[in-house]
């Protein structure tokens, strides 16, 4: 029996629309002019960017792919819909929208952004997700912000599951029973936040660091790789950027890793909105 392949830059995990998804992305949120970190994330090996409407910025995403000279294809991106726009014809008319402003002619994933809106309006938007990947304009659809109760609407509704939960996930906050449902039902989970945006003083993170040589975001990002997530840790900066992904090159032991797990607090650990209990 071979040994498992190590992980790298260019490591994919299989979603059950059977598309391959790269297990490190590019978050964007708060970055208005993010084609140049866009860029520098496509040069230095990231084949993985995460966007959304309430971003603002999916027409520079759209320019960086162009501008990076990689095939369309090799990229994977993805957007979101927020929860004003939730509705069918609105969801319909918001993924063409997307579409226009990101300048090509498919997403490789898009999700709900969360489940504000309500249960009526989280249906009709999923049923809108559907018929668009139907109709070829996304080739993968999930949720963001869900909890296992508004996926099993989902599933009451007669209706096929999302690929892809993408939820605030780090050491503080690690969402274990949504981790462990979306894991039962083979939906990968993809984690924002994954630096608890730069707060990574935390002497098990520093001491991990010096130990591994590494840094205490590479700590946090390694830890999420190992647990099997999809970690989308957002900068600005290139020499960042590439720093995030040099995380392929070591592995936590099984002690470290559960010193990390012990950090945990729960959804008192969250630092942003985090409604995954919404109505």
């Amino acid at each position: 029996m071979s040994s498992p392949k190590p992980l790298s830059l260019r490591s994919t995990v299989r979603l059950r629309s059977g598309y391959e998804m790269p297990l490190l992305g590019l978050g964007v949120f708060q970055n208005d002019e993010c084609a140049p970190a866009c860029l520098a994330a496509l040069q230095c090996g990231y084949r993985h960017i995460d966007s959304a409407r309430y971003y603002k910025n999916e027409a520079q995403v759209g320019q960086a792919v162009r501008e990076s000279g990689i095939p369309r294809e090799e990229i994977f991106v993805t957007s979101k819909i927020y929860h004003p726009e939730h509705g069918y014809e609105s969801t319909l008319a918001a993924v063409q929208d997307s579409l226009d402003k990101f300048g090509c002619n498919y997403f490789d994933l898009y999700l709900i952004h969360s489940g504000l809106s309500g249960k009526e309006k989280r249906l009709e938007t999923w049923r809108a997700l559907i018929d668009a990947r139907n109709a070829g304009k996304i080739k993968s659809i999930g949720v963001s912000n869900y909890g296992p109760q508004h996926i099993e609407e989902i599933r009451a509704a007669g209706l096929e599951l999302p690929a892809v939960n993408q939820v605030e996930l780090h050491p503080f906050c690690q969402q274990r029973p949504i981790v462990k449902y979306c894991k039962e039902n083979g939906i990968v989970v993809q984690a924002y936040s994954p630096l608890v945006q730069g707060r990574l003083d935390e002497p098990v993170l520093v001491r991990l660091a010096a130990k591994y040589g590494k840094d205490a975001a590479q700590i946090a990002i390694r830890w999420s790789l190992q647990h099997g997530l999809v970690p989308l840790p957002k900068s600005a900066h290139p020499a960042r950027i590439l720093s995030n992904s040099q995380v392929f090159d070591f592995e936590l032991s099984t002690e470290d890793m559960a010193a990390i797990d012990a950090l945990d607090k729960g959804k008192e650990g969250a630092i942003t909105w985090n409604p995954v209990d919404c109505l």
